[in-house]
């Protein structure tokens, strides 16, 4: 796994002494060692942090940042419970569902990152697929560990149809990818803006598809989030919370202008295209992030009847025998104030 050390720019514009995103390391001009990882590869879902590193954030929080790439959100949980992270990018319900099986880990969500879930379910456009419910007996490309798949039988509920009939194709994703092109599979599970920009890369455009989001058919848990350990949230608390304002700032200013962020995004991968991540920055944006909620609440916050609906969702479509609570996914101690989350458009 590649691993940098993300420090800023020496030349980064300081904060004045008043600002809430002061650091919290003063002596000797130290700095507090911070891992995360991304959950994913060097890609527009992360241009948040990545920005935040770029423009020297971190370093005036205090902390030398090592952000990491990852191998899904199930991968980095178990990285971020076993210690070998404070914390990372990671989908809500697969910690939840970690959470209930390892009740001694007391992993939490610190900020909420895409505020409505990207999780969706792709079909060509005059296919077999007209609407949600013809997906019942359907066959969709999508591997176990995929969190559109997981979190499906919650979708086909709210949609009236019974999930068990699926004919679920567990084919490795770019392999997968082409083979939905050619007609192979009448459907695709996927995060949407990962799909849309996949399929459009071997030739089939948005206008040849219909995606149905969850989140437009009722779905009403969060997305991903930075999840944080034990140690993290306790031993390493001002850490935590200068990680968390640092972060903040990154990706309200990615929101306000996505070229800095595929432009951040471009800096740390060589070899990425900024036009697609600056196209995938977009989606994301305007499909998870810029939300009435947010737009009320700022980046990162949470509401009580969400975190709730989010827990309920994962409890059924995991099929989980939990006692779980809201307290034990969620908390709003490392958020930064009010003030600081607004969105800047």
């Amino acid at each position: 796994m590649q691993r940098r050390h993300f420090l800023g720019s020496a030349a980064a514009t300081t904060l004045g002494a008043t600002s809430t995103f002061a650091p919290f390391v003063h002596a000797q001009g130290s700095l507090r060692p911070f891992k995360f990882n991304l959950g994913w590869k060097i890609e527009s879902s992360g241009a948040g942090f990545l920005l935040a590193a770029q423009r020297g954030y971190y370093r005036e929080a205090g902390l030398d940042v090592t952000i990491d790439t990852g191998n899904g959100s199930a991968s980095a949980i178990s990285l971020v419970a076993g210690g070998a992270y404070d914390a990372a990018s990671a989908d809500l319900s697969t910690m939840i569902e970690f959470n209930n099986a390892n009740p001694s880990a007391k992993l939490a969500a610190v900020a909420i990152q895409y505020d409505l879930n990207p999780n969706s379910v792709m079909v060509r456009k005059g296919g077999p697929v007209a609407k949600p419910a013809d997906l019942a007996g359907k066959s969709i490309l999508g591997q176990p560990f995929n969190a559109s798949r997981k979190l499906f039988p919650v979708f086909a509920k709210a949609q009236g149809f019974d999930p068990s009939g699926v004919r679920w194709e567990n084919v490795a994703p770019d392999i997968g990818d082409t083979r939905f092109v050619k007609g192979d599979f009448d459907a695709a599970a996927y995060f949407f803006f990962t799909g849309l920009l996949n399929l459009k890369a071997r030739g089939m455009g948005p206008e040849q598809l219909t995606v149905f989001r969850f989140s437009d058919h009722g779905l009403k848990s969060y997305g991903n989030g930075i999840v944080a350990n034990a140690k993290a949230q306790t031993e390493n608390a001002e850490a935590l919370r200068a990680f968390v304002r640092a972060t903040t700032r990154g990706w309200t200013e990615c929101m306000a202008d996505p070229k800095a962020g595929a432009a951040a995004v471009k800096a740390r991968e060589p070899l990425s295209n900024e036009e697609i991540e600056l196209e995938r920055l977009r989606l994301i944006v305007e499909g998870t992030m810029r939300t009435a909620d947010t737009r009320a609440n700022g980046w990162g916050a949470a509401t009580p009847a969400r975190l709730q609906a989010t827990l309920d969702e994962t409890v059924e479509a995991f099929g989980l025998k939990s006692t779980l609570t809201v307290a034990d996914l969620w908390t709003d101690r490392f958020l930064p104030a009010a003030a600081d989350r607004r969105l800047k458009v």
